[in-house]
């Protein structure tokens, strides 16, 4: 199992590569969208280059489930209603949610995934792994 530090490095290598930023910029606070500029275009690419480092398999929709910001039964007038938030805690419990939580706006999810989330996504995902 590789270390937290050795976990970001990776992590950081990957966004690198795909998103074209500087090593100094992805920190661990850094947003995907807002800090590092990602796409949803790049989230495929950063999911193949996590599972190629990590030597995972991460499921589509598993870190990123853009499938409940899309579904009438978790949103109205473009916030994610308590069912959605529900959902969305359940689907991504490496994800810190408390300050999104107070004004659930769709269009500011892509703003919420950290690098640190990611971190804790990895992480999870291979102490899974090794408990097979």
């Amino acid at each position: 199992m590789p270390t937290q530090e050795e976990i970001f490095d990776k992590i950081r290598t990957a966004l690198v590569d795909a998103l074209g930023v500087d090593d100094d910029e992805v920190t661990p606070e850094a947003t995907l969208v807002g800090d590092l500029g990602a796409e949803s275009i790049d989230f495929l690419d950063i999911v193949f280059r996590l599972e190629k480092s990590f030597a995972i398999s991460i499921p589509r929709g598993e870190l990123f489930p853009e499938d409940v910001l899309t579904n009438a039964e978790y949103v109205k007038d473009g916030k994610l209603t308590d069912a959605g938030l529900a959902e969305v805690r359940k689907r991504m419990p490496f994800a810190n949610l408390d300050e999104f939580a107070k004004n659930p706006v769709v269009q500011d999810f892509g703003n919420l995934l950290t690098v640190a989330d990611m971190c804790r996504f990895v992480e999870t995902k291979l102490k899974a792994t090794n408990t097979d």
